[in-house]
């Protein structure tokens, strides 16, 4: 939408601190609203026009794309763990079976690439697109949570290739590989949750009417099945029952699945 004239703040809503909807009225009493994750994905309600619009939407399918791939990989790792017989059949090594894992890892961190640059080129939220070249914005919703889940995506690079190669030890292996794998689940559920707040509006509401609330909502669910997985998966001096191993196993498929409806919904959010 174009922007002129002296324009009036009516009311601002979000999660404080932060604001994820502004309502302005223009000198000629025409009433509209901006919301933030329309903003930086150059949806309706947004303020972005012309190629920068298409270029954000064309932006959203790669991004969906991009983590439907590491999606299906994560839970094909998964399937392969739970159904030994299957990796068997296929003749993969336990180290085979975690090289998908990696695999799966590297998508994500690219669709978690896209998904930041596209909050960066959409320029500031709370002043009508404005760019000055990279900025920190710590103060908005959507683009915390995408700079959280690109550092959490550089984590599970690194905890699912660390798993590649196991430490001798109990203890290298929680250094090596249960650290980055906890603070990456860690990221990514806050990051999850401020996407769903952006969404919101508040800390949490019912919108089934709203599509881009189901996006956020079902990845929000992946995030907790992911930072369940990661809990359980901590190494101990001791062996652990099979449950646990096959309980965290279970949670990062359903995490995995989560992520892949909710990147198979993106391409299709106006």
């Amino acid at each position: 939408m174009t922007i002129a004239g002296r324009l009036q703040l009516l009311a601002a809503k979000g999660a404080s601190p932060f604001v994820s909807l502004r309502c302005y009225a223009t000198e000629t009493g025409d009433r509209f609203a901006i919301e933030s994750r329309a903003h930086r994905k150059g949806l309706r309600g947004g303020q972005l026009e012309g190629s920068t619009r298409r270029s954000a939407a064309a932006m959203n399918t790669w991004i969906g794309v991009f983590f439907a791939i590491g999606a299906a990989l994560f839970a094909l790792g998964c399937l392969l763990l739970l159904l030994p017989s299957l990796a068997d059949s296929w003749s993969l090594s336990t180290q085979q079976v975690n090289l998908v894992f990696f695999c799966g890892s590297v998508p994500f961190t690219l669709a978690a690439l896209l998904q930041l640059l596209q909050a960066e080129l959409a320029g500031d939220f709370h002043n009508f697109g404005m760019r000055s070249g990279l900025s920190w914005r710590l103060h908005n919703t959507g683009w915390l949570a995408c700079l959280l889940q690109f550092i959490g995506t550089l984590l599970f690079n690194a905890s699912t290739w660390e798993a590649m190669y196991p430490g001798a030890t109990w203890l290298q292996q929680d250094l090596d590989n249960w650290l980055p794998d906890i603070a990456g689940s860690i990221l990514f559920l806050a990051s999850g949750y401020l996407a769903f707040v952006e969404t919101c509006h508040q800390y949490g509401a019912w919108l089934p009417e709203n599509y881009s609330w189901w996006i956020t909502s079902i990845n929000l669910l992946g995030c907790i099945a992911f930072m369940g997985s990661a809990c359980l998966a901590l190494y101990l001096p001791h062996q652990l029952p099979p449950g646990f191993t096959d309980l965290s196993v279970f949670l990062t498929l359903v995490g995995a699945l989560a992520f892949f409806v909710g990147a198979v919904m993106l391409p299709w959010e106006k």
